[in-house]
């Protein structure tokens, strides 16, 4: 099963400049956990909802007004998306992350690909191993 057949094709992105307001507004009314951060075509980072309640709402006061550009994780994991789930799926666990950006071979943005694709389209088997490989990761000294 390629990644095409299960990812979000709805993209909803943001740019350096949006502000954490703007950011978490738009997740919670696209049902969203993450933008992708963009300049043009330029894929600059991506901001998770966890972005911006640790790095952000924990340390300052007016968290809102500040730009994503503040919270995002630069150089956003991709795959592609005639790749196959499994070596997404490998991918995420390896680098111990929830999503990736998927691009087509022109490297434009085409979807996103969460771990809860994976399991709602493709297995809950690949989608667990990623989700082991996360947290035996991060629970490692």
């Amino acid at each position: 099963m390629k990644v095409s057949e299960i990812m979000s094709r709805t993209v909803i992105r943001a740019t350096p400049e949006t502000t954490v307001r703007e950011a978490a507004e738009n997740m919670r009314s696209h049902g969203i956990g993450s933008l992708p951060i963009l300049r043009g075509r330029d894929r600059l980072g991506i901001v998770t909802d966890r972005d911006i309640v640790i790095r952000l709402l924990a340390e300052h006061e007016a968290a809102a007004q500040i730009p994503v550009s503040e919270a995002m994780s630069s150089e956003p994991a991709c795959c592609h998306a005639d790749q196959d789930v499994a070596e997404a799926a490998a991918l995420m666990g390896d680098l111990q992350i929830m999503r990736l950006l998927v691009v087509d071979r022109s490297d434009d943005l085409v979807g996103i690909l969460s771990v809860g694709d994976i399991a709602e389209n493709a297995s809950e088997e690949l989608a667990g191993q990623a989700l082991g490989e996360i947290a035996e990761k991060r629970g490692s000294p």
